[in-house]
């Protein structure tokens, strides 16, 4: 049995992630353990964790998704301004 999402056109989600999200932190985490087995470090594990955390969609919406408007926004495009005297 195959229940529909309300919005047809919605991105596929499992949980509280999009399933690419899913797929990237999959790989991430086996990467990281294999590193952690080498005794390699744990910032892999770390960073995994880290981006599993940014990416839980609430709403539609995700921490990182917003860092990356706010990234946009400030740093990396330009912003316009046009200023003109009131009549």
């Amino acid at each position: 049995m195959y229940i529909y999402p309300e919005n047809l056109k919605a991105k596929p989600m499992l949980w509280l992630w999009l399933l690419r999200d899913i797929a990237i932190i999959g790989v991430a985490a086996l990467i990281s353990v294999m590193a952690l087995v080498q005794g390699v470090s744990m910032a892999p594990l770390v960073g995994t964790v880290l981006y599993a955390f940014l990416s839980i969609q609430v709403d539609g919406s995700s921490i990182l998704d917003f860092l990356r408007r706010a990234a946009c926004f400030l740093f990396l495009q330009q912003q316009k301004y046009e200023w003109r005297l009131e009549p």
